[in-house]
């Protein structure tokens, strides 16, 4: 039982019971298993002032009584950090494989709990109760499967053939390629003019010389004098046209109808 947990009643009586179990199943495999159920402390292992009782040590049946392993059962109830740094952390440092039994709905926590304290576990076991037995599962594994005295050899493994595989070639050494320099674009030669014909040169024809001109005479001083300079023209302005006013016309006087006199006589 752990130091620093008190388990309750019925998970004390389902812890114990786990035990036994695993003595009886583990007894018929020719090895020989101390337990130490509840408070007991029947057998122990460590040297020293500091002396480990786990919930069972199993050893070899011969006259070296060597421990094969050390186990110790959980419930669901100390499945936590205290019982681990109290208990695990210990019996992982004795010269035996640590084997942990743990409830199956509590194997990712006891795992985890091991990786956090860097506990070093051999094998991890669920258990699970049918009826009146109990079952074990080995759920995890850190190294070869632990194996007992009357366990069948283990299958050979497969030789594996090694490939050798071809040296790889050296590496050649590409130099980079020089970017090619772009060319002058060609400067279109200008077409070539045709050449005239020849003309056949004719053979000078004997000309009849021109009759030279008369050298002109000189004018006289008094024309060579500059000729007086032309009058200025006059500027005529134009006459505005006289603007003629409206005539008014007098009005005849109408000449008024006089009413014949009263007597007198009509033509």
């Amino acid at each position: 039982m752990s130091p620093i947990l008190v388990r309750p009643v019925r998970e004390q009586l389902e812890h114990d019971r786990v035990i036994r179990q695993l003595q009886k199943d583990l007894t018929r495999r020719k090895v020989e298993v101390a337990i130490n159920p509840g408070a007991e402390q029947n057998v122990g292992l460590g040297t020293g002032s500091r002396k480990e009782f786990p919930d069972a040590i199993l050893f070899a049946t011969d006259k070296g009584r060597k421990v094969l392993a050390v186990i110790e059962v959980e419930t669901g109830e100390s499945v936590n950090h205290l019982e681990a740094m109290a208990e695990w952390a210990h019996y992982a440092r004795l010269k035996a494989p640590f084997h942990l039994y743990v409830p199956m709905g509590s194997v990712d926590v006891a795992r985890r709990l091991a990786a956090d304290n860097n506990i070093a576990l051999a094998e991890v076991f669920s258990f699970h109760q049918v009826g009146d037995l109990v079952r074990f599962a080995s759920v995890y594994r850190t190294g070869p499967a632990f194996r007992l005295p009357d366990d069948p050899p283990a299958p050979p493994e497969p030789a594996r053939t090694e490939i050798k595989s071809a040296p790889p070639a050296p590496a050649k050494v590409v130099k980079a390629a020089k970017a090619p320099v772009a060319a002058k674009p060609a400067v279109a030669a200008k077409p070539a003019v045709a050449a005239k014909p020849a003309v056949a040169a004719k053979p000078p024809a004997k000309l009849a010389p021109k009759p030279t001109p008369p050298a002109p005479k000189p004018a006289p001083v008094a024309a060579r004098k500059a000729a007086p300079p032309a009058p200025a023209k006059k500027v005529v302005k134009a006459v505005k046209a006289p603007v003629r006013k409206p005539v008014k016309v007098a009005a005849k006087p109408v000449a008024k109808k006089t009413a014949p006199k009263k007597g007198a006589k009509r033509k």
